[in-house]
């Protein structure tokens, strides 16, 4: 796909007054099975609600700028998108098309928005400079291209396995009108230095299909995002955070990842917040197999910063 015609679509998408909050998966289904719903109608439905279409519902030349851009798939006697475009604060963000079944799937939805929440907070209340940030597992970059609208002066670097989302990453960077270094890297293994942000929305379920952008790891998904924590604290700079936001599997009213992630920040001697900002997330998995014995699956932020008093 052609970032400079990405690119293009997307300004025109937004002149003709777009706009499109991406909803869970499920609510998704629900929404596009109701009965009038099955082809689009508008824009919204093209781009948003992943809906096939025909070129004469769209506004003129925008066809054609999808054409160019190489998201069209022929879909019966119409078309449809291979991406979706979601805003976010002011924002726009290409990412995967519904529904996410390919393996180089680029995810985004409502953990997206919590995330971007979470970064906020925390850079409105952070006291100490921020020269240096690095987006682990950054998807669409989301993670990034926030942190760096709000810290124009650090250096911001957004990493992935994915090969297709490090791409989405530079064109909704450039959308955006910051400056991100989009990079292939396991963690922080190709990334030399320290940071004084790291932020991650890591998958956290567990997937039977094991797609990258959804399967955690793990028993109960936990087990990339305990990689992330166990790095960042080898790789925080004096006054670094760590910003991460996953999913938390409670079994018997108790947390497992708390416990684990917590023991390895102790072990470095850091400072930790850890709070649960959604008590009840993707309810529907709890249907499968893996969370059998789960009572809930929790929205969680843990913050891991190395203060003056630490040392390694």
């Amino acid at each position: 796909m052609p970032e400079n015609a990405l690119a293009d679509l997307a300004r025109a998408v937004a002149a003709a007054g777009y706009s499109f909050v991406t909803p869970t998966p499920a609510t998704h289904a629900r929404v596009n099975a109701r009965p009038g719903n099955a082809w689009a109608r508008d824009l919204r439905d093209v781009l948003g609600w992943s809906r096939p279409f025909l070129p004469e519902i769209l506004p003129p030349g925008l066809f054609a700028l999808m054409q160019a851009a190489g998201i069209l798939r022929a879909h019966g006697p119409g078309w449809c998108s291979a991406l979706r475009l979601s805003t976010l604060d002011g924002l726009m963000f290409f990412h995967s098309a519904y529904p996410t079944n390919a393996a180089d799937a680029v995810y985004f939805g409502p953990d997206t928005y919590r995330f971007a929440r979470a970064i906020q907070a925390a850079l409105e209340h952070r006291q100490g400079p921020v020269l240096r940030v690095v987006d682990i597992g950054c998807g669409a970059g989301p993670g990034a291209i926030l942190a760096a609208r709000l810290r124009p002066e650090a250096e911001v670097i957004a990493v992935d396995i994915n090969p297709a989302a490090l791409a989405l990453t530079r064109v909704n960077a450039a959308l955006a009108g910051t400056s991100v270094s989009a990079c292939i890297s396991d963690l922080l293994a190709d990334i030399p230095g320290e940071f004084d942000l790291i932020v991650s929305n890591p998958p956290y379920l567990v997937d039977q299909a094991a797609r990258a952008y959804r399967h955690g790891g793990g028993p109960l998904g936990a087990e990339l995002s305990l990689r992330i924590v166990a790095t960042a604290c080898e790789r925080l700079a004096p006054g670094g955070t760590l910003l991460l936001y996953t999913g938390a599997v409670m079994v018997d009213g108790q947390d497992p990842f708390h416990a684990a992630a917590i023991a390895i920040v102790k072990a470095a001697g850091l400072a930790w917040t850890y709070e649960e900002i959604d008590p009840d997330v993707f309810g529907e998995e709890l249907t499968d197999g893996p969370y059998g014995n789960a009572d809930r699956i929790a929205a969680v932020v843990l913050a891991v910063t190395r203060t003056d008093h630490n040392t390694r």
